[in-house]
């Protein structure tokens, strides 16, 4: 009976243990860790024994509002992903108490995503030609990394787990199959940490990227031992996120580009691409994204002389019809 199980969600440090209990057999050890840190990071020393019945809408904007303002004293800062993530979390464990207390939900208008999500911070043209030209004359095999992640969208987790052995040289592709990043350990205190390597989270990040010719040939020409990580060229010494990000840091500050990050040279990738005429489905396979709304939603926003372009388009149209003395304005209205 559903009014048998109001009692077992009331507060919401109840609801938070029980969603986790309902979820985490279908988790990856990434994101159990990664929830778990949500909740007694963020969501706990806000909600506390807060009764799930109380929680009204005022009370989620104004959580909302502790995310937006990392400015405030005290504030945690917080990345939008990670405010994403949180808001996330929460709507999830609401509807979960909702659904097995057996109570109406009090909050119906749930904060839009869009108000936690900066500008992409995409390189503009000269900076990745001034980019491109330093990788390539300094060209190790950790500055090949940033190369293909350049010219292939691939996440930094991708680049560190990549071996030689995912490199297809007889179909120039690339298979991503893995990915690594470095977790909290749920049975340690502090802030003791592992590095996982595993396979990516989702079924639609494990996906074959075509080589652009001219970074195929990078890459022939470094080819190392297949059971060898790229980045290092060797079986047993990886490259992990941090560092990569840490190098990644210092060379862009020698290029003379500053507020960009790791992931910027994905929103590069995609926005090049987008401005070639991709087809956004080809574009949003080679990404990993799960669906094209995703891509279409992050990375297509035409400029107005992309769209006076795209009208213009129709004068052929109009001038054709002129020559021919037909005056289709307006002819079928």
């Amino acid at each position: 009976m559903r009014g048998e199980k109001e009692t077992t969600v009331e507060s919401f440090r109840r609801a938070s243990e029980l969603w986790m209990e309902r979820v985490q057999p279908r988790l990856k050890e990434s994101s159990i860790v990664k929830y778990r840190n949500i909740i007694n990071i963020h969501l706990l020393p806000y909600f506390r024994e807060m009764n799930m019945t109380d929680i009204t809408s005022a009370d989620v904007l104004a959580f909302c509002n502790t995310l937006i303002r990392p400015e405030e004293k005290g504030a945690l800062r917080r990345s939008p992903k990670t405010a994403v993530d949180i808001l996330t979390v929460l709507k999830a464990i609401y509807k979960f108490a909702s659904r097995e207390g057996g109570f109406e939900c009090a909050v119906r208008d749930w904060p839009s995503v869009g108000q936690f999500q900066r500008p992409l911070r995409v390189l503009s043209l000269s900076e990745q030609h001034r980019l491109s030209s330093y990788l390539l004359e300094h060209l190790t095999l950790c500055n090949l990394g940033i190369l293909l992640c350049l010219y292939t969208g691939m996440r930094i987790g991708e680049i560190c787990a990549l071996k030689w052995e995912d490199i297809s040289f007889e179909e120039s592709t690339i298979q991503i199959r893995r990915t690594m990043q470095r977790l909290q350990r749920r049975d340690a205190e502090g802030k003791k940490t592992v590095l996982l390597i595993s396979s990516p989270k989702s079924s639609c990040s494990i996906r074959s990227i075509p080589l652009p010719d001219e970074i195929f040939s990078l890459v022939v020409e470094r080819r190392e031992s297949d059971a060898s990580f790229f980045l290092t060229g060797k079986e047993n010494r990886y490259m992990e996120p941090r560092t990569m990000q840490n190098r990644f840091k210092t060379i862009i500050r020698e290029c003379g580009i500053s507020d960009a990050n790791f992931h910027s040279l994905r929103h590069t990738f995609a926005t090049r691409c987008v401005e070639l005429g991709f087809d956004i489905k080809s574009l949003s396979e080679i990404l990993g994204h799960s669906n094209v709304n995703i891509t279409l939603n992050r990375y297509v926003h035409p400029s107005m002389e992309q769209k006076r372009k795209n009208m213009n388009l129709l004068s052929v149209y109009l001038s054709s019809d002129h020559k021919t003395g037909k005056n289709v304005i307006g002819e079928n209205s």
